[in-house]
C-alpha cells in the first residue's frame, strides 16, 4: 500500500503545471543540442510562455474561483453539531476557523489527522500540541496519526463518528474534493471553508510570480484529484 501511495504522489508530481513548463523545456533542450533549431525553438518557447501563464495570478485565480466558489463561509452552526473535523493541520491559516468554531460551539470536540510525512512526528500529533499550547483541553482533542490522504481520513472518521454530525473544515480550494470524499463515504458533512487564496488585492495587471504559480499548481491539484475520483467513482458504479 505504501508504495501505491508514493507511485500515486510521483505521477501527480509529473503531472503538475511547473513540472509540465520543466518537460517542455527539456524537450526543447533535447533538440538544441542535436542541432535542431526549428523544434528547438518551438518548444523552448511554448515553455516559457507556459510558465509565464501558470505564475500570473490572473491564471491561478481563474484556476481557483470555480472551486473556492463551491461553499460559503459557514456562519450558521447546525445544531447538536459537536465535533470539528480539522483537516491538513495548517494553524496559520484553517486553525483560525477551527479555533473559531471551537469557542462557538459548547462542549466541541477537535479531531486532528495525519501522518508524518517527510518528517519523524505526524502531523496530527503537531497539530494537537499546538492546540494545547494555545489552551484547548486535552480530553477536547482525538488524535488520529495513519491516514495519509484525504480519502484515508474519511475512512478513519467515519469508523469514529459513525452517523454524528460533525463540521468539516479545510482550505477553500481543498473543500469541493473533499466533500466529494467525505460524501462518497456516507458522510454528510458541514463545510466550513477557510483559508482562501483569492485577494480582493490581486490584480490582472502584474507580473508572473511565484506566489501565484503555488496558487496555480494548488488548484491544478485539486482538479487532478478531482478527476480521478469521478473515474474511480465510476468505475465503482460500473462494479455495481
Amino acid at each position: 500500500m505504501e508504495i501505491l501511495f508514493i507511485i500515486k504522489k510521483l505521477i501527480a508530481s509529473m503531472l503538475m503545471p511547473l513540472s509540465i513548463g520543466l518537460f517542455l523545456f527539456i524537450i526543447g533542450l533535447y533538440f538544441l543540442f542535436k542541432k535542431k533549431i526549428p523544434k528547438a525553438k518551438i518548444y523552448l518557447s511554448i515553455s516559457i510562455i507556459w510558465i509565464i501563464i501558470i505564475s500570473h495570478s490572473a491564471f491561478a485565480n481563474f484556476l481557483l474561483s470555480s472551486l473556492e466558489n463551491e461553499y460559503q463561509p459557514l456562519k450558521t452552526i447546525p445544531k447538536n453539531t459537536k465535533f470539528i473535523v480539522f483537516l491538513g493541520g495548517d494553524m496559520e491559516n484553517r486553525g483560525w476557523e477551527v479555533l473559531r468554531l471551537y469557542h462557538e460551539i459548547d462542549g466541541a470536540k477537535i479531531i486532528t489527522s495525519g501522518y508524518e510525512g517527510r518528517g519523524t512526528i505526524p502531523e496530527a500529533n503537531r497539530t494537537a500540541k499546538i492546540l494545547e499550547s494555545i489552551g484547548i483541553k486535552h480530553e477536547d482533542i482525538f488524535v488520529y496519526p495513519k491516514p495519509k490522504d484525504t480519502r484515508e481520513e474519511a475512512r478513519n472518521i467515519k469508523d469514529i463518528l459513525k452517523k454524528q454530525k460533525f463540521i468539516l473544515v479545510t482550505s477553500a480550494y481543498h473543500m469541493k474534493r473533499a466533500m466529494m470524499i467525505f460524501e462518497s463515504e456516507g458522510l454528510k458533512p458541514t463545510s466550513a471553508p477557510t483559508n482562501y487564496q483569492i485577494k480582493e488585492s490581486d490584480s490582472a495587471i502584474s507580473l508572473p510570480d511565484a506566489h501565484s504559480l503555488e496558487k496555480t499548481e494548488k488548484a491544478w491539484h485539486e482538479y487532478i484529484g478531482i478527476f480521478w475520483l469521478k473515474v474511480v467513482n465510476f468505475l465503482v458504479d460500473l462494479q455495481k
